[in-house]
């Protein structure tokens, strides 16, 4: 069967799609902002259109509005293809690809000055939930882990001995998750709260 990866919750726009556990296409792009406009041109550009029976879609923790597109557009083609649907989270996947034997922590940028960071250790057992942390607790919180991921630059202003690393998520990734990791719901999970809450409605 075939599964298209969809990743919109970073900078990054990136697409995959497998045959099985053979990586067939991908496409990936750092965008910054943009992914609604980017991201479907991206799929058509795969081999049938992206089509396929499973899809999975990053779910966060990341930018509020790059979850929403690549979710609103995974569940658009699930029920238009008939295909099933999963999410996976943005700091997983990072550490899947990056975990070589030594633990680490994946630091990727939050919102309002802050991060959000996850400790992983190989080959792959996640030690902890996503939280979003001042940089200061997160630099506290790494205990002699290695640090990856946008967050890094935050750190690295606070002790020059973390190196600054760019590391965004791939679609093309995805499936070193263990299945576990990317069976998640694909609803949003943001990893703290939202920047606007509705006004409390008026006493009568």
């Amino acid at each position: 069967m075939r599964t298209l990866v969809i990743d919109t919750a970073t900078a990054a726009c990136s697409v995959a799609l497998f045959e099985g556990d053979r990586l067939i296409d991908s496409r990936h792009d750092v965008v910054g902002r943009g992914h609604a406009e980017r991201l479907v041109p991206m799929i058509a550009d795969l081999p049938d259109g992206g089509r396929a029976g499973h899809i999975l879609v990053d779910v966060g923790p990341g930018s509020f509005t790059g979850i929403r597109v690549g979710i609103a557009a995974a569940r658009g083609l699930a029920l238009g293809w008939g295909a099933t649907l999963a999410g996976y989270g943005t700091l997983a996947v990072i550490a899947a690809a990056a975990l070589k034997g030594e633990p680490l922590a994946v630091v990727t940028e939050g919102g309002h000055g802050e991060v959000f960071m996850q400790a992983f250790d190989a080959p792959f057992a996640a030690l902890d939930a996503p939280r979003s942390l001042t940089p200061e607790a997160a630099l506290a919180a790494l205990a002699g882990r290695r640090a990856i991921g946008t967050g890094t630059r935050w750190l690295a202003a606070l002790d020059p001995a973390v190196a600054i690393d760019d590391t965004l998520p791939r679609a093309s990734d995805a499936l070193l998750l263990p299945a576990a990791q990317r069976a998640l719901p694909a609803a949003p999970f943001y990893g703290r709260a939202p920047d606007a809450t509705p006004p409390a409605p008026r006493a009568a």
